[in-house]
């Protein structure tokens, strides 16, 4: 029997295991970490690279690491330039921060806590827990932590679903089978924020005049995914003393700047654009038309754009993650969420004795920095500091 095991093997539930074992709460072989995919932050590492993204959001004591400044130490170790780190903020590219995360995992030894497979049901013993695998195996452990990832919720506007099941040439950005080298020119990528803006940038260096970006309102230019007073006291001591999960979601809510992206990236979005290798079009499909052969009509408010190629850098769908199996657990356990469906948790983010939550399902108690790194450390902070 284990001792933990960590349903999830992204950037949340790596951060878990690495607090776990630096601060010796656990040995690695009492550990156990179920992810579908072979290796830790597979869709992390997928993602970021088929966007092109060349430096992090994040400032440079965000990572997986316990040691806030394990970052820097490891560049400076490897004899790598200033350049891995970007702006006032010194955020590390993502070479760096990938290079860094790996290294880590080889010093705690987490291949030995690996495990691949799909979760479909836990069930709750006197002193354990047992966790279900779709390949029929079955894994005890005493404390569960879900570290779940929206990841697969990806949204496809309703005007478009259609398309996206009849075309290889419209999807997301992070469809499992997505492949912009084999696009079709003229390329529609459709949406406002971060995502897109790196997606852009890298398909204009593959086709040149043939891209261009919609979005349904103008840039939102903002350093940060939420006002850095969320990382501290400043503005988690007022969060925390709301008592209505409903006004802590609307606060949530609120707090994110949704569809933003930063400053340099708007200024190369710019400069393309000025270029006449992108085309920028503001305003809000309302329908998609098929035309003869391969052309697409978008039709928007003011205009009509013609292209071959979707891509979509939508995002999420705001649902809780885990699907089916979770419902039933909650039904089963009787575990407490509010009306937003997201669980309602102890400081400490056990939503019930044993079973803690980090990342998207903790933000209720972690506030609008839950899905982020930085959420990430804070999440493993609590629990380690609760054990």
């Amino acid at each position: 029997m284990y001792e933990w095991i960590i349903i999830g093997g992204g950037i949340q539930g790596c951060t878990i295991a690495t607090f776990l074992v630096k601060n010796k709460k656990i040995l690695p072989g009492n550990l156990c970490i179920i992810d579908p995919h072979e290796k830790p932050l597979s869709n992390w590492t997928r993602n970021t690279g088929l966007i092109g993204m060349k430096f992090l959001r994040s400032p440079f004591v965000h990572h997986l690491d316990a040691d806030p400044f394990s970052l820097i130490s490891f560049t400076k170790k490897k004899n790598f330039k200033d350049n891995e780190f970007y702006g006032q903020y010194k955020r590390p590219s993502l070479k760096i921060f990938n290079d860094h995360s790996h290294h880590l995992f080889q010093e705690i030894a987490l291949e030995q806590s690996w495990h691949q497979g799909y979760v479909n049901d836990i069930e709750k013993g006197k002193e354990h827990w047992r966790v279900h695998t779709l390949d029929g195996k079955s894994l005890a452990g005493r404390n569960i932590v879900l570290a779940l990832s929206v990841n697969d919720q990806l949204f496809i506007p309703e005007w478009a679903e259609s398309l996206h099941e009849e075309s290889d040439q419209v999807f997301h950005i992070f469809d499992k089978t997505a492949c912009i080298q084999e696009l079709k020119p003229s390329i529609a990528v459709v949406g406002g924020g971060i995502t897109s803006a790196h997606l852009v940038i890298r398909l204009a260096a593959l086709y040149p005049g043939s891209v261009t970006l919609i979005k349904r309102h103008p840039f939102r230019v903002f350093d940060f995914d939420s006002d850095p007073g969320w990382l501290g006291p400043k503005k988690q001591t007022a969060y925390r003393r709301i008592s209505d999960y409903d006004k802590r979601r609307d606060v949530i809510i609120g707090a994110r700047n949704r569809g933003s992206l930063t400053a340099e990236l708007f200024q190369k979005l710019k400069k393309l654009e000025n270029e006449h290798k992108i085309k920028v079009v503001d305003g809000e499909v309302k329908a998609a038309v098929k035309r003869d052969g391969e052309e697409i009509s978008l039709i928007l408010e003011q205009e009509e754009v013609n292209v071959k190629s979707i891509v979509f850098a939508t995002g999420f769908k705001p649902g809780r993650p885990g699907g089916g199996w979770l419902d039933k657990a909650i039904e089963k356990f009787g575990l407490p969420c509010a009306r937003c469906g997201y669980p309602i948790v102890s400081s400490t983010l056990e939503w019930c004795p044993h079973l803690y939550v980090t990342g998207s399902l903790a933000e209720l108690e972690i506030g609008p920095i839950a899905r982020n790194i930085s959420g990430a450390r804070q999440a493993a902070e609590r629990i380690v500091q609760s054990i």
